[in-house]
């Protein structure tokens, strides 16, 4: 069984975070399969990096986090 949690963090407002830009280096288009979601146990879909227009194609939560830290990581470095 997978199961998907989330949790919001209450946090002190620094002003910092909220106002720092958000940068399109770091902007992904993510696309999910119908039937996707935490209900389903499923999640499939394509992702995309908006600058470098690298996608793939993924089938768990998993294989899209990896992706998004991969790229991420190549835009640090």
């Amino acid at each position: 069984m997978f199961t998907v949690s989330v949790e919001k963090q209450k946090r002190p407002a620094t002003g910092a975070e909220e106002d720092a830009p958000l940068s399109p280096q770091r902007a992904f288009v993510v696309q999910f399969r119908v039937g996707t979601g935490a209900e389903q146990e499923r999640f499939a879909g394509r992702v995309e990096h908006m600058v470098s227009g690298h996608a793939t194609r993924f089938h768990s939560v998993e294989e899209l986090v990896a992706f998004i830290t991969r790229v991420l990581s190549d835009v640090r470095g």
